[in-house]
């Protein structure tokens, strides 16, 4: 084969693609250890597949060199995603905060359109056929893949990292990368739910609202987000936390202390809140405390906060002491939240890490330790927040790969990057 692409997920399938359309004459395979491709694409945005965002920026992502990342995006912008997939059959519709799904609000429509127009380029794909080992020779590369093997003179990796192993994402392309020469920056779960010690979120499952979280660790500056959080069973979740998740991982990967606070009313301090809980007070004397606190963050959260201080929510505003007041204003604006853990790769979105972009060419994504290597995807150290982001990163990363593919095939052959 002139071109074979380790792994069959976006990034892999969207690099067949930009291939075998810049490279019509050219053989292009794509192998997969999965039984059925794109099983990936079928989970994300909740089984509808949040394509991409009206604006992504590099400040969008974290990992890497961000002058690498936005000169990777800015080759493929969102324009140019949203005009690819209008061509493939697929028309894309913008919901809140810009984040644009396929207008049948099915991610399967996605996945057969992909599959399709790659294979209407002739491009082979081969499910059930994990790459297990790959060796450098001076024609390319050799390529095991269970009991096949096959000779390459270009290969992709688009294995991805290590969310939702069960998926094929592994973290097997890190290994093949490694043996390549590659070194890795070390891997945690991102976009991920975070678990909880105790039990003060058990009773409020189910229940969201707006938040500002910060993550402080010793040595770090303070990383805040603000967003949705979702109380669970288990600890929270929700797009505020999923964002900040990235951050506690890669705090604890540095063994630093490490904790983190919700502002239950976000956009406010101590003296707001507090000014607030007063005017309550001058207006309405007889209101019950948590009947006040409820105007500021969902009832039973207040009740929950209440509960946890010791303090009575039926207390009269007029008659609420000043120590007591003060004691649930720092409550609501600083409420630590004791995380124990997250849920994990199994129940990760993306991965954090990867190939670092130092070890590769911003112009192609390839590799700087081996000719005739190319990169595209969640396997290099640059992982976006939630919103459509990281699929971004997929279409524009694969568009790299696939034109620096292009320039050098007609080169004649595997060439360094």
């Amino acid at each position: 084969m002139d071109i074979a692409i380790v792994g069959g997920g976006a990034a892999g399938l969207a690099t067949a693609i930009f291939v075998a359309r810049l490279m019509p004459v050219r053989s292009v395979v794509v192998l997969d250890g999965a039984d059925k491709l794109g099983a990936k694409i079928l989970m994300s945005g909740g089984g509808r597949c949040n394509v991409t965002n009206r604006v992504v920026t590099a400040a969008d992502f974290r990992g890497g060199n961000p002058n690498v990342i936005k000169q990777v995006l800015a080759a493929f912008p969102v324009a140019r995603t949203v005009a690819f997939f209008r061509e493939i059959g697929v028309e894309l519709c913008e919901e809140d905060n810009g984040k644009l799904f396929p207008k049948t609000n099915r991610a399967l429509t996605v996945l057969e359109a992909m599959v399709g127009e790659a294979a209407r380029l002739g491009v082979r794909i081969l499910p059930r056929h994990r790459v297990t080992n790959m060796q450098r020779v001076a024609s390319g590369f050799h390529i095991a893949a269970g009991a096949t093997t096959l000779s390459a003179g270009n290969v992709v990796l688009a294995t991805g990292g290590q969310s939702f192993p069960k998926t094929g994402s592994d973290g097997s392309g890190y290994r093949l990368a490694e043996e390549l020469g590659h070194t890795l920056v070390p891997p945690t779960p991102a976009l991920v739910p975070l678990v909880l010690d105790g039990d003060f979120h058990v009773p409020l499952s189910g229940i969201s609202h707006h938040v500002e979280l910060t993550v402080q660790a010793a040595g770090w500056k303070p990383v805040r987000v603000c967003g949705v959080l979702l109380w669970a069973h288990f600890g929270i979740s929700g797009p505020a936390v999923l964002d900040l998740s990235r951050h506690w991982h890669r705090a604890c990967l540095e063994r630093c202390e490490v904790t983190v606070f919700a502002n239950l009313v976000p956009g406010e301090d101590t003296a707001s809140v507090e000014a607030r809980l007063l005017a309550f007070a001058s207006a309405q004397p007889r209101v019950q405390l948590h009947n006040a606190l409820a105007r500021l963050l969902p009832a039973r959260v207040a009740d929950a906060l209440l509960g946890a201080l010791a303090v009575s929510g039926t207390t009269l505003m007029a008659h609420l002491p000043r120590d007591v007041r003060r004691k649930v204003v720092k409550a609501l604006v600083r409420w630590l939240l004791p995380v124990l853990d997250s849920r994990g790769y199994s129940h990760a979105e993306t991965t954090a890490g990867g190939v670092p972009l130092a070890e590769v060419s911003p112009r192609s994504l390839g590799s700087r330790k081996c000719p005739g290597l190319y990169f595209a995807g969640e396997i290099l150290d640059a992982d976006g927040r939630i919103g459509g982001f990281n699929f971004q990163w997929a279409w524009a990363s694969a568009w790299v790969a696939a034109t620096a593919l292009a320039r050098a095939v007609k080169r004649d052959g595997p060439t360094a990057a």
